[in-house]
């Protein structure tokens, strides 16, 4: 087997090498390169890297304080809508309050109007009662009056004589003399 050092130089080159002062050692020449490399591009590169973050710091922190102004700004947003909601809330209370007063003050007074329509016709009734009873009584009186009246006349024409009627005329005008001499 073959040393790693033989394959990337072979042993003729060895010679050359130790007389040249050439360092042979793969990983020894390779973390040299490595950290010249470094060096340089740390050296060059540091001023453009240094750039480079400080404008990702720069995006990232403008980007967190937009979003953090978003969110200041929904946040109240969100409370000024909770405000208006609760607002909205009371004054649907509010309403649906007075519509309810509203509406038993209005059902109160229909049915105040109900009686008092009905107290009006049961008064309208009662007199429309009486006003028939007393007429139907007066109807009834005035055909007795006139039955009796009709029956005494029949009874006086049959009863009465010449002599009878004599009597009571004289009967009756002694009365109205009593009543004139009484009365001066």
């Amino acid at each position: 087997m073959r040393s790693i050092g033989e394959i990337a130089a072979p042993s003729s080159c060895w010679a050359l090498a130790g007389s040249i002062g050439l360092n042979t050692n793969i990983l020894e020449t390779n973390l040299i390169n490595l950290i010249l490399v470094l060096g340089i591009l740390f050296y060059y590169g540091k001023g453009v890297l240094i750039n480079l973050l400080e404008n990702r710091e720069r995006t990232i922190s403008n980007t967190i304080r937009d979003a953090e102004e978003r969110h200041k700004e929904a946040t109240e947003k969100l409370q000024r809508a909770r405000i208006r909601l609760q607002q909205a809330e009371m004054k649907a209370d509010e309403i649906r309050i007075t519509g309810l007063i509203q509406m038993d003050r209005e059902r109160r007074e229909l049915v105040d109007a109900a009686d008092n329509d009905l107290s009006g016709l049961e008064d309208s009734k009662n007199y429309a009662i009486r006003f028939e009873k007393q007429r139907a009584i007066k109807q009834v009186q005035q055909q007795v009056s006139r039955l009796a009246s009709e029956r005494a006349f029949e009874n006086l024409n049959n009863r009465l004589t010449n002599e009878l009627q004599l009597r009571m005329v004289d009967y009756h005008i002694g009365l109205l003399r009593a009543m004139t001499i009484e009365s001066p």
